[in-house]
C-alpha cells in the first residue's frame, strides 16, 4: 500500500537530502569523481522511480534520463533532465498526472528539466535542434515501457546521419569557443564550456557514439583512434576537471561551473595549495 502523497513527498525528500549529504561527506574524505557522479545518478534514479511508481502518470509511457544524467554523470547541483516518452497524445487525466509528477520532482528537491514527447515529436525536435539530437543520443531507460524506449532507439538510429551530426557539433564548438575565448571572464574560466573544458571532451565522445564507434576512452583505443597514452591522458584530464567542478558545486551550494574569484582560494586550499607570505593559495 502506497503512503499518502504528502507523506511520500516528505519521506522521499528527507531520504534524498540525507543521501546527498552522505555522498558529499564521503567525497570530501576520499575524492573519486566518477564514483560520485555515478552514485549521485543512481540516487536520483531511485528517487524518480519511486515517484513514477506511485503515480503511474500515463499508460504505456516510458521515463528516460537524458543529457549528463542520461550518461550517469550527474554533478551535485546540475539540472536533472528527463524525457517522458508517450505512446500517444495523453488524455486530459493523464496530462494532469504528468503535471503532478513534474511538480513532485521539484517538491522533493530536484531541479528537473523535463520534456514530454511522442516518438514522432522526438524525431521532429531532433531534426530541428542539434541540442535535442545530442540529448537523445544519451537517453537512458528509467521506468515504464521498455518496449517504447527501444522503439525510440530504433527510430533515432534509422534517422541519424553521423556526418551531419559531426558538422553541426563542430560548428557548435567553434561558436562556443568564440564566446568563451578572449572575454573579460577569462580569469574565471568555465570548467564546462570554455575551450579545453569538459564540453570539449563530451564532443569527442558524442561524435564517436554517433558514428557507432565508441562510448568511452577505452573503446576509442580499442578501435585504434587513439593511442594508449592518449587514452590515459584524456581520462586523467577528464577526472581533474570533474573533481574541480564537483568541488565548485559543493563550495557554492548551487550549480557553479565557473572558477569565480570568490571561490578560487577555498578551492585551492581544498587541493592542498597553501598561502605564502606573498601569494594567496589560489595564486600558488
Amino acid at each position: 500500500m502506497q503512503p499518502e502523497p504528502a507523506t511520500l513527498i516528505a519521506q522521499v525528500r528527507a531520504e534524498l537530502q540525507s543521501a546527498r549529504s552522505a555522498l558529499r561527506e564521503a567525497y570530501l574524505r576520499r575524492p573519486r569523481p566518477r564514483a560520485l557522479l555515478r552514485g549521485h545518478s543512481n540516487l536520483i534514479d531511485r528517487t524518480i522511480k519511486a515517484l513514477w511508481r506511485a503515480l503511474q502518470p500515463a499508460a504505456g509511457a516510458a521515463l528516460l534520463a537524458t543529457g549528463g544524467y542520461g550518461r550517469a554523470e550527474l554533478f551535485p547541483f546540475s539540472d536533472i533532465d528527463v524525457l517522458i516518452l508517450l505512446a500517444r497524445e495523453p488524455s486530459a487525466e493523464e496530462r494532469t498526472r504528468l503535471e503532478l509528477l513534474v511538480g513532485q520532482l521539484w517538491d522533493v528537491g530536484l531541479e528537473a528539466g523535463h520534456s514530454v514527447r511522442t516518438i514522432e515529436t522526438c524525431l521532429e525536435a531532433s531534426e530541428a535542434d542539434i541540442t535535442v539530437r545530442t540529448t537523445l543520443l544519451e537517453a537512458r531507460f528509467l521506468a515504464g515501457s521498455r518496449a517504447l524506449y527501444q522503439k525510440l532507439e530504433r527510430a533515432l538510429h534509422q534517422a541519424f546521419d553521423p556526418a551531419s551530426f559531426y558538422k553541426a557539433k563542430k560548428l557548435e564548438q567553434e561558436q562556443r569557443h568564440a564566446k568563451h575565448q578572449d572575454t573579460p571572464y577569462s580569469l574565471e574560466p568555465n570548467l564546462k564550456e570554455a575551450p579545453g573544458g569538459l564540453r570539449d571532451l563530451h564532443v569527442i565522445q558524442w561524435i564517436a557514439r554517433a558514428a557507432g564507434i565508441a562510448r568511452n576512452w577505452r573503446n576509442l583505443e580499442i578501435h585504434g583512434l587513439i593511442q594508449h597514452d592518449e587514452m590515459r591522458q584524456l581520462s586523467r584530464c577528464e577526472s581533474v576537471l570533474q573533481n574541480l567542478r564537483i568541488r565548485l558545486h559543493y563550495l557554492a551550494g548551487r550549480r557553479e561551473d565557473r572558477l569565480v574569484f570568490d571561490l578560487q582560494n577555498a578551492l585551492a586550499e581544498q587541493l592542498d595549495d597553501t598561502e605564502t607570505p606573498t601569494r594567496r593559495a589560489s595564486e600558488v
